[in-house]
């Protein structure tokens, strides 16, 4: 009888932990794959743009833009870091809405997803509760916008599990009453690293999967699916435990390969075990259970706050010509 090992293979929601798990060890470059790297004070940003159907496949991710913000020191809680970090979101996402075609004038529903009572899921209500959101004036007073404001609404639709409800069915009834020319979709991520759990910011122009980073993978908030240009904007929050023992089995063999080849010696048949055998050890190591379980760093609580911010204040400044990239504070209503 062969084992189902689907649920604890690695998983991740980023494209650039996708892309380095299709190269493997050798780190040769992936045909179609386009990368671009800039390191700028502590922040690293890679911009991967997928452009074939081959490289889509090898890859898993879907033909498109992804733009990934690494920082780890925001571990440490420097707000003058968050500052910065605000500052080159903001510019790499007024350059990314530039290149999908979203014009300075173009209105846009903010869609923050998750479940505010649960504290990892909660980015995407956080982040539209600190928006800057404008369309109230643009209905009821337009002739009294300043300049340098765009029309931005907000919505916060909740999950399945509480309202019975898709979240892509609640959009798409906002989207067909209040037309906006473009979607921007808020949501936790998980990833495969524990370097990048609360450390990361991905953008990408090929819209998102509420539910997504714990494997329920339902109908989409997509161009496809909406009718409107969708920008996702995702932070790993959380890491599966199976993914974890995974790494940590990686880890030990090419540590102790590199201890003057002795990785037989001291690891024995560990050394040579296959992707399917290291899955089953994880299997049998949760079994108890009867599934897998999902970790998140005890600081949470003070992490998703914070990057709430962070993100919203990029959105802020990135939306909004009157507000200055420089002093990208976040704005409640």
């Amino acid at each position: 009888m062969e084992l189902d090992l689907q649920l604890y293979s690695v998983r991740t929601d980023l494209a650039l932990e996708s892309k380095e798990m299709a190269q493997g060890m050798n780190n040769m470059p992936i045909p179609g794959v386009n990368e671009e790297v800039e390191e700028l004070g502590g922040i690293k940003i890679t911009r991967l743009a997928v452009s074939s159907d081959e490289a889509s496949q090898r890859i898993g991710r879907a033909i498109g833009n992804y733009v990934t913000l690494e920082v780890p020191g925001l571990r440490g809680g420097d707000t003058g870091l968050q500052q910065k970090v605000s500052e080159a979101f903001a510019r790499e996402f007024e350059d990314f809405m530039r290149r999908v075609g979203i014009g300075r004038n173009a209105s846009v529903l903010i869609v923050g997803l998750g479940n505010w009572n649960v504290t990892p899921d909660s980015l995407g209500p956080l982040v539209v509760e600190n928006a800057l959101i404008t369309r109230q004036f643009y209905e009821l007073m337009p002739d009294q916008v300043a300049p340098g404001y765009r029309n931005v609404s907000a919505i916060a639709p909740g999950v399945l599990g509480v309202t019975g409800i898709e979240s892509s069915e609640i959009v798409q009834g906002i989207v067909d009453r209040t037309k906006p020319d473009a979607i921007i979709a808020i949501d936790a991520l998980a990833s495969r690293s524990l370097e990048r759990v609360n450390t990361t910011i991905q953008i990408a122009d090929i819209g998102i999967h509420p539910g997504s980073g714990i494997g329920n993978k339902r109908r989409g908030l997509t161009r496809e699916v909406l009718g409107v240009p969708c920008i996702a904007i995702g932070v790993p929050t959380v890491c599966y435990a199976s993914t974890i023992a995974g790494n940590v089995l990686e880890m030990m063999r090419s540590h102790f390969g590199g201890e003057g080849g002795r990785s037989k010696e001291i690891m024995g048949l560990l050394d040579s075990i296959t992707e399917q055998e290291r899955l089953a050890l994880v299997k049998e190591v949760l079994e108890p259970l009867g599934h897998d379980l999902i970790v998140t760093p005890k600081e949470i609580d003070e992490f998703i706050e914070d990057i709430a911010n962070v993100v919203a204040s990029g959105l802020n400044a990135a939306l909004h010509d009157a507000v200055d990239p420089g002093n990208v504070g976040a704005y409640t209503h």
